[in-house]
């Protein structure tokens, strides 16, 4: 993965990760990103989560595996598989 600058930010680049990992891994809302990191102290607006996310989001998709083809059977009886790859790209 190309290296994301992280010139003019407040934050240093481990706050910035961790806030952007929580919102993609976790699929977790921006003002939830925020509460978590104002738990720890951190005073992030969810504003700025939602900037640092789409600064990123581009880039991480860019170099994700493709999802699967679409099944021809349900999902309900394909049992153990589930998303992965790009679906945080939507």
């Amino acid at each position: 993965m190309d290296q994301l600058s992280y010139r003019r930010h407040r934050f240093p680049p481990p706050i910035i990760q961790h806030a952007i990992w929580l919102d993609l891994r976790f699929t977790l809302s921006y003002r939830d990103v925020e509460e978590l990191l104002a738990e720890r102290g951190l005073d992030v607006s969810y504003e700025t989560v939602r900037r640092w996310v789409l600064k990123v989001r581009a880039q991480v998709c860019s170099q994700a595996p493709a999802l699967p083809p679409a099944p021809e059977q349900p999902m309900a009886s394909r049992d153990g598989i589930s998303r992965y790859g790009r679906s945080h790209c939507r």
